[in-house]
């Protein structure tokens, strides 16, 4: 292989798929990228094994060749090369690749491309378009409420529910819920459900940061794997086997008190408060009262920490039933607050021990579900 590339195209694709290196294995070759010509273009490609990113960049190939490199080390020292032409050469003892630019070299040692993990080749399936803008909200809103831990694998997940050109995603932690419903660029000609892991499509949003033409995403008839196509790059990711809980169960349909606030000065108050609950527990406690004679209500938000202090504060709102009161993690409550964008919020709850549910004034597209900590008041 011989081929020559712009440093900055090459910094930028390798960055592209080393989100998708292995930093932990028992299958050590998983750490590399491999790097191979591809109808005049330079392809690199890297998987853990659960999702596999592959992208191109504009190359000019005098030699074709393809080989396995240490992904951190070539990525490090393309990094920090010059923004000049890279010449890159395959070399036989001792395998790898020689790199020369401007007046720096080296030679990375490597392996055999026969030896690295096929990247999944989805060639059939449902095909679907969607609006990159629409899909990159869609994850925004849901991914971070999924799980972290892999004791109940579903819920490390995202539910994705297509209907015509209706889809629905959700993902739940057993703490919070997020649901987002959202319009594909047009109808898929059948129903479709599956479980993506919600890592797969945060970096399917990293991807389409600056995309403008639709994404296409293929799924495979057994449901096992799903393709996403963006620009000059794809990415394949198994999907989770297994049956996601019925979320729409867990959706309270009414409420005892409803309060909208302004949500820039809701997620204010709250990082204030955030800031004694690290020490408290992580709890947020949320006072919600009507005003007297028809004057504005109020929602005061408040925290403590035993040894060391206590705070509060208060913003307008406009109160709807009785007086109630409900305590949160300061950390969920911030996450979702800062994914809602602007406009004016409604904290809807029943009780100190139910679920309490915030979404955007006059837009059904998202509706988040918390549920309370217990605490003393």
């Amino acid at each position: 292989m011989r081929l020559s590339c712009l440093q900055e195209n090459l910094a930028r694709g390798l960055s592209t798929v080393q989100r998708a290196v292995n930093t932990r294995t028992t299958l050590p070759i998983t750490q590399n990228v491999l790097i191979s010509t591809d109808q005049s273009q330079l392809k690199l490609s890297a998987t853990n094994l659960e999702i596999a990113i592959t992208t191109w960049i504009g190359a000019q190939v005098e030699e074709e060749g393809s080989i396995t490199i240490p992904a951190r080390l070539l990525t490090e020292f393309v990094a920090s090369l010059p923004s000049e032409r890279i010449d890159i050469e395959s070399t036989a003892q001792p395998k790898g690749l020689a790199l020369h630019c401007a007046s720096f070299e080296a030679h990375i040692n490597g392996t055999d491309a026969e030896d690295f993990p096929p990247i999944p080749n989805v060639d059939s399936g449902v095909v679907g378009k969607i609006d990159p803008k629409v899909l990159r909200d869609a994850i925004t809103h849901v991914a971070f409420a999924a799980a972290t831990e892999d004791s109940r694998p579903v819920l490390t997940g995202v539910k994705v529910e297509i209907t015509g050109d209706d889809f629905t995603f959700a993902a739940a932690d057993g703490f919070r819920l997020a649901v987002y419903k959202g319009k594909l660029a047009e109808a898929m000609p059948e129903e479709i459900n599956f479980i993506i892991p919600s890592k797969a499509m945060q970096e399917v949003s990293r991807a389409i940061a600056s995309q403008e033409e639709l994404v296409e995403f293929t799924v495979t008839p057994n449901k096992s794997q799903a393709l996403f196509k963006l620009n000059n790059v794809e990415i394949v990711s198994q999907l989770i086997q297994g049956t996601f809980p019925n979320y729409s169960q867990l959706i309270p349909q009414s409420y005892g008190t409803r309060a909208v606030v302004g949500l820039d000065d809701f997620l204010r108050a709250t990082r204030t408060a955030s800031i004694f609950a690290k020490d408290g527990s992580g709890i947020v406690r949320l006072q919600m009262s009507g005003g007297d004679n028809g004057s504005t209500g109020r929602l005061r938000i408040s925290s403590r920490a035993e040894e060391l202090g206590d705070n509060q504060g208060e913003i307008s709102a406009q109160v709807e039933g009785d007086d109630s009161k409900i305590a949160f993690n300061a950390k969920y409550l911030s996450e979702v607050l800062d994914v809602l964008g602007s406009g004016e919020v409604a904290l809807e709850t029943t009780s100190p021990s139910s679920p309490g549910v915030l979404k955007l004034v006059n837009n059904d597209d998202y509706i988040h579900v918390v549920m309370p900590m217990f605490v003393q008041w």
